[in-house]
């Protein structure tokens, strides 16, 4: 039908084309569905090595209420294996302040020297759009392994030509997928984690879960699942309405 079209001018060549284009989005979206039909492999997140002792004290945070941004004193030490949630109502500030956390702007705290951060943000701005996700994965390794990146990307469902995709063409679920993968190679000491399920398909949220449980350093989250954050065992939270 598209050839037809072609032939009968300006206006149905442009029908034609749009025919073409929802052809071959309907056949990209079909490839996904595929992917996404399939879960992630269970994976492993190591942390830094030689970490010891307090890794993140925080003695005061910035707030918005009311409109008004607010200064408040907080008591927070983080070590190895600490899970702390930053808690309260969108708006006052939580994303805010695990950026502010993550690129070192933040007053009244005090990260170790030389402690990695991995900073996993909702919007994937931390991911540079015009790469590919092998050159996105491949900047963090020392040496690269080409075979190795593979694998591991293999089990974040990262194969084929997909590793050959800029990153700005992925849906939002495989974004989230290229950011863990990226977690993975980074190995940090302190993870910063904004939303982690917000845009990844519910099929592989236990086997992110069981990732961020069995993570050895101190992370920091926001999350508004309940049972997601049963599940990697919060055993401080800051709640930024309340203090």
């Amino acid at each position: 039908k598209a050839n037809f079209f072609a032939n009968k001018g300006g206006r149905l060549r442009a029908v034609a084309k749009q025919m073409r284009e929802v052809a071959a989005e309907a056949e990209a979206n079909k490839v996904d569905g595929h992917r996404e039909d399939k879960t992630i492999r269970p994976f492993t997140i190591p942390v830094q090595a030689d970490l010891g002792g307090e890794l993140f004290k925080l003695e005061s945070f910035e707030r918005l209420k009311n409109g008004k941004v607010q200064v408040k004193k907080a008591d927070v030490s983080l070590r190895k294996g600490d899970r702390l949630l930053l808690a309260g109502p969108n708006g006052i500030g939580k994303s805010t302040l695990l950026e502010s956390l993550a690129t070192g702007k933040a007053s009244g705290v005090t990260i170790t020297d030389g402690v990695e951060i991995g900073y996993y943000r909702q919007d994937f701005s931390t991911l540079n759009f015009e790469d590919t996700v092998f050159e996105s994965l491949s900047e963090i390794m020392d040496r690269v392994d080409e075979q190795a990146l593979r694998s591991m990307a293999a089990g974040f469902l990262i194969t084929g030509d997909m590793m050959y995709t800029k990153i700005g063409s992925l849906s939002e679920g495989q974004k989230g997928l290229v950011a863990f993968a990226r977690l993975v190679l980074q190995k940090p000491g302190l993870l910063i984690m904004d939303e982690p399920t917000n845009h990844i398909n519910f099929r592989h949220l236990p086997v992110i879960a069981e990732a961020l449980d069995k993570y050895e350093g101190a992370m920091i989250v926001v999350s508004h699942v309940p049972e997601f954050l049963k599940q990697i065992h919060i055993n401080q939270t800051l709640n930024l309405d309340k203090k």
